[in-house]
């Protein structure tokens, strides 16, 4: 691996950080420099549910279905599942020979052998795993297995970062979303001399009715309020 592929596909990596691409279209893009550098079989990426403890493919540049549908691994099972546990890299010579690993059909099919899983880790907390698989044995020089680790910390600061973008975004939108039906409602008890309870019952009703959301309904109403006094 050439000095200049290692870096370039961390500063790859690392411009995604200021990406304004969907969330999915990141990870793929990581799975696919990585497997790009490093001449990966195939190159999937984990993501952590920390509520279930359960890691799932979220992301993989390979076109095998097999492997795609594979089922989410609990923390500490298999050979990612292990990697996230214990925050450090596992490297298998050959899955198919090694009892940690829990898809030996999977692995059999698409033929994978060498295995290197690397936990992603932000501030001492797990949020996944970056897993490569060759398609021959293969022994990963330190050097590798230093420029993987570069890629994997670098990926999971993105994906910390963007999962942080997407939640302040959700808050934002649930504050402007709140801020409305309250307007919504204060017009519906004016309008009607009914109680709060009541009014927001009312948009209730009516946003289940006609299959809207309470933000759509307000919006509607409010947009109406406001033409009417201005007749």
């Amino acid at each position: 691996m050439e000095m200049k592929d290692k870096l370039e596909a961390i500063t790859q990596i690392s411009e995604l950080m200021t990406s304004d691409m969907y969330f999915e279209d990141i990870l793929r893009l990581i799975v696919t420099i990585t497997a790009q550098v490093m001449k990966s079989h195939i190159c999937s990426l984990m993501l952590l549910d920390e509520k279930k403890k359960m890691l799932e493919v979220k992301a993989t540049q390979s076109v095998s279905e097999a492997y795609n549908r594979k089922p989410p691994l609990r923390l500490g099972e298999g050979i990612a599942g292990r990697a996230a546990l214990e925050k450090k890299p596992i490297i298998v010579r050959d899955v198919k020979k090694d009892p940690r690993y829990v898809n030996k059909e999977i692995a059999e099919k698409e033929n994978l052998s060498s295995l290197i899983s690397l936990p992603l880790v932000v501030r001492g907390k797990t949020i996944g795993v970056l897993n490569l698989y060759t398609s021959e044995p293969r022994d990963f020089s330190p050097e590798e297995i230093r420029t993987l680790t570069a890629i994997a910390n670098q990926a999971a600061v993105v994906i910390e970062n963007q999962r942080l973008l997407m939640e302040s975004e959700l808050i934002r939108e649930e504050l402007e979303t709140r801020k409305k039906v309250e307007r919504a409602k204060g017009i519906v008890m004016q309008e009607f001399g009914i109680s709060e309870e009541e009014a927001y019952r009312r948009l209730q009703r009516y946003s289940m009715s006609k299959q809207k959301t309470m933000k759509e309904v307000a919006e509607a109403l409010i947009l109406a309020w406001e033409l009417k006094k201005k007749d």
